[in-house]
């Protein structure tokens, strides 16, 4: 027993200052628990509340995608540029070495190749294994009006009542269908149902037009797609429309990895995302850091 006597009050209530509550950072995320808005934390940074994700997860149903034929060499000089990575668990395990801590975002739908109708989509990961790779999402494909539409969205929303149990969000991206026109209505209805049925937050794809109602309407977080490959200036320059339009960052592969010079053009996309640098002044900075940076 402590000898009490004689002891000083020495405790302090702080009484003159109110109780702190700050707001968390992420549209749509204010009352999640705790655990999914930690991860959520890894992925977007909580001082711009964006990111810059880099897709590497194609191999999946594509194979070895060009500039993805070797990640050792190809992926790793990017890890520490990218504020998150979306791939695999067999590229996780295989080829991402442990000590990057920085946020995963794991697929965790699958099935078809190229070969086949790739809206027939299955659950691909057990969230027992996403919990043992320490996932700070798990990303499902939507199908919205293609010839699977029901079973993909079946996919997304037991990945959501799973993730729910476990504290993992569930990132719904959206994949075009066939008879649906890539435009701001058809995004309107996709995003809106992944955040209906319970995705934490959507990647989808940039339009010139319209872009900024499909944020809108969205009451999650959307994240923009880089798609194919395109000239490294139209890259940025879609990237900061994107982000200026309210899209909560990017998520690019091909746009980096396809680069003539990938470390320089994920800095500047970066740059874009997080300091809202002009595209111009970007692709100057991108440029610049080629010629610095001569490029494997």
């Amino acid at each position: 027993m402590p000898d009490i006597e004689g002891m000083k009050e020495a405790k302090r209530y702080y009484l003159d200052i109110p109780p702190r509550s700050e707001p968390f950072f992420l549209k749509g995320s204010q009352h999640l628990d705790w655990g999914m808005q930690n991860r959520l934390s890894r992925i977007f940074r909580p001082e711009t509340g964006r990111t810059v994700m880099l897709a590497i997860d194609h191999g999946y149903f594509q194979g070895p995608t060009t500039g993805l034929e070797r990640i050792d060499v190809t992926i790793l000089p990017l890890l520490p540029y990218a504020d998150t990575l979306m791939l695999t668990r067999g590229i996780l395990r295989s080829q991402i070495p442990p000590t990057f801590t920085k946020g995963i975002v794991l697929r965790a739908s699958g099935g078809p190749s190229i070969l086949k109708e790739l809206s027939n989509e299955q659950i691909a990961v057990d969230i027992e294994d996403a919990i043992r790779l320490d996932a700070s999402a798990l990303a499902v494909q939507v199908f919205i009006g293609g010839e699977y539409e029901t079973q993909s969205i079946h996919n997304m929303t037991r990945l959501v009542d799973l993730g729910t149990r476990y504290g993992i969000p569930i990132l719904a991206v959206t994949a075009v269908g066939k008879d649906m026109a890539r435009d701001a209505r058809y995004f309107r209805l996709a995003c809106r149902i992944c955040a209906e049925l319970g995705a934490q937050y959507i990647k989808s794809y940039y339009i010139p037009e319209g872009f900024e109602t499909v944020v809108a309407s969205c009451p999650v977080p959307i994240v923009m797609a880089g798609g194919k490959k395109i000239p490294e200036l139209d890259a940025l320059t879609m990237a900061y429309n994107a982000v200026t339009q309210g899209a909560a960052g990017v998520d690019m592969g091909r746009n980096i990895f396809q680069s003539d010079a990938p470390v320089a053009m994920i800095q500047a996309v970066s740059k874009v995302v997080h300091e809202l640098m002009k595209p111009k002044e970007a692709f100057d900075l991108y440029q610049t850091l080629r010629h610095e940076q001569p490029e494997a």
